[in-house]
């Protein structure tokens, strides 16, 4: 395949938010709050600040380099979004038999009485990300995407059931919707 001469990505950077490129680790801040993010590993990829926008470029890509450019712009749209808007995840608490009681304390989650277990289970809260439990949703925001989305998975998994089939037993915690917060 070709190597491409200049693959360049223009994001632009909104009113109200704040970029501060040192080297290759960024950091923006916004009304919902800050993100950092560090892209020391991307070694041919250039990352500038021009007037409104940030431009993240690399010179002779071949197709893995070109991957690793668009992947970065992606990564610091989705921070722009995150300080600007910010992250949900809606998580349903699903039960057949057992009421499931669902609580947040500290930076964890416990669930307890999940299928009639004595012992509860624990979902790690990753990151600056804020958990509230309602009587059947549990709400996951933050700012940064993968923060979000790894307490959501985390949450997910801790009732994941093995052993049993998932169309007779389907009591769990699942997510069912994802968006910006927006509020």
């Amino acid at each position: 395949m070709p190597k491409e001469v200049i693959v360049r990505e223009e994001i632009p950077v909104p009113e109200g938010v704040s970029v501060e490129i040192n080297g290759k680790e960024i950091r923006i801040k916004g009304p919902k709050g800050e993100v950092v993010r560090d892209f020391s590993f991307a070694r041919n990829v250039r990352i500038l600040k021009e007037d409104d926008k940030i431009v993240v470029e690399s010179y002779f890509a071949k197709r893995k380099q070109k991957a690793l450019t668009y992947s970065i712009a992606a990564h610091i749209q989705n921070m722009i979004d995150g300080v600007t808007k910010g992250f949900r995840y809606k998580l349903k608490i699903i039960y057949s038999h057992f009421p499931v009681t669902v609580k947040v304390e500290g930076d964890k989650v416990i669930i307890e009485n999940f299928l009639g277990e004595k012992a509860p289970r624990i979902a790690k809260i990753v990151g600056n990300v804020k958990v509230i439990v309602t009587k059947q949703d549990i709400i996951v925001e933050g700012v940064n995407i993968e923060e979000v989305g790894q307490t959501a998975a985390n949450i997910e998994r801790a009732t994941k059931i093995k052993g049993l089939d998932r169309r007779v037993f389907v009591d769990g915690i699942y997510i069912y919707e994802k968006g910006y917060a927006e509020g």
